[in-house]
């Protein structure tokens, strides 16, 4: 695995739920404002894939300009308001959760070891009581 790589993907997949989140955000908007065409971007959204948010923008500007200009323009300010907390926010967050996931195995490997030297103790019980009585 390439570090630049993942660099690449992780940009695109961010840019791909930026996007969904621009419109989600517009298709709020738009219930309040224009029901019909909240129905319409909710529709063209579903039968879209947004997580290819280059493709799904291509595809909308061939049905309706504006939508895609103010998409564009939603998306950057979300961008511009959570990048920058970003990296902090995510090593924290994995830190965290490796913890959780470290401590549940430690607990999953306790018990599995714990299980076994109990029952490893009632064969050897078991076979003591077996010798008594020959």
């Amino acid at each position: 695995m390439s570090y630049k790589q993942a660099v690449k993907d992780t940009a695109k997949v961010l840019q791909g739920y930026l996007t969904y989140q621009a419109v989600k955000l517009i298709i709020e908007q738009l219930t309040e404002t224009n029901p019909a065409l909240a129905i319409w971007l909710r529709e063209f959204s579903h039968s879209r894939s947004i997580q290819d948010s280059d493709n799904y923008l291509q595809a909308l500007v061939k049905e309706n300009k504006e939508l895609v200009l103010r998409i564009l323009t939603v998306r950057k300010d979300i961008a511009e308001q959570t990048v920058e907390f970003l990296p902090e926010m995510v090593k924290t967050n994995i830190e965290q959760s490796n913890i959780e996931h470290r401590r549940y195995l430690l607990e999953r490997l306790t018990q599995t070891q714990s299980s076994s030297l109990d029952e490893t103790q009632i064969d050897t019980e078991s076979n003591k009581s077996e010798n008594k009585e020959e």
